[in-house]
């Protein structure tokens, strides 16, 4: 007698184990389609990277693509530009950090930290720097407008690189903040040389 009220609780023990197992498998299986359509779409994950050929941007020139629905500013600085940008001490900045995306957080906005380096041509050689060319997200950092680029026949802004005409933000050509409200600088995405002709952003 003693052993059947010890062995009857055990057995119902795993009945209850089995059925709370066979629930929960139960309860997961019916919810993973609506967690997996969280996920996303092969579209969108097409769109989080792209190839751009920069062949046909000449000096001084800002060309705009488009990534992760975001305008992508590509300019093709001229020496005078590039040199315009290095002249400025980091401690004139109203934002004095680089927000690039391929630096430290706490890079500071020296316009070398604004680039990113050029894969090396044979391996083992260093990656070299290409100061002309400058990449940015092309969305102004006060109300994500999308700022005008200057060109070498329409002057915008006082610093030779864009101009948001909603309220008045200028950037530099190193795409940096100078005047207007907007707290930051324009954001330099994660982006990588494939060649001398070809950049992959993303």
């Amino acid at each position: 007698m003693d052993h059947s009220q010890t062995a009857e609780p055990t057995r119902r023990d795993f009945l209850y184990i089995a059925t709370g197992a066979m629930g929960t498998v139960g309860l997961v299986t019916s919810l993973w389609p609506f967690i997996d359509q969280m996920n996303p779409s092969a579209d969108v994950l097409a769109l989080s990277s792209i190839e751009v050929d920069i062949t046909p941007v000449q000096p001084g020139q800002s060309v705009t693509f488009t990534w992760r629905s975001h305008p992508l500013f590509v300019r093709r600085r001229t020496p005078a530009e590039i040199e315009a940008a290095r002249t400025v001490p980091v401690s004139e900045l109203l934002d004095p950090l680089a927000r690039n995306a391929n630096l430290p957080e706490n890079a500071p906005a020296t316009d070398d930290n604004r680039l990113t380096p050029k894969v090396a041509a044979a391996p083992g050689a260093p990656a070299m720097k290409k100061p002309e060319w400058l990449v940015l997200v092309g969305v102004c950092t006060h109300l994500g407008c999308t700022p005008q680029a200057n060109t070498p026949t329409e002057k915008q802004g006082d610093y030779g690189g864009w101009l948001c005409h909603c309220h008045g933000s200028q950037y530099d050509t190193a795409g940096r903040v100078r005047v207007g409200p907007a707290p930051r600088n324009l954001d330099v995405p994660p982006y990588e040389f494939l060649s001398d002709t070809r950049i992959k952003v993303g």
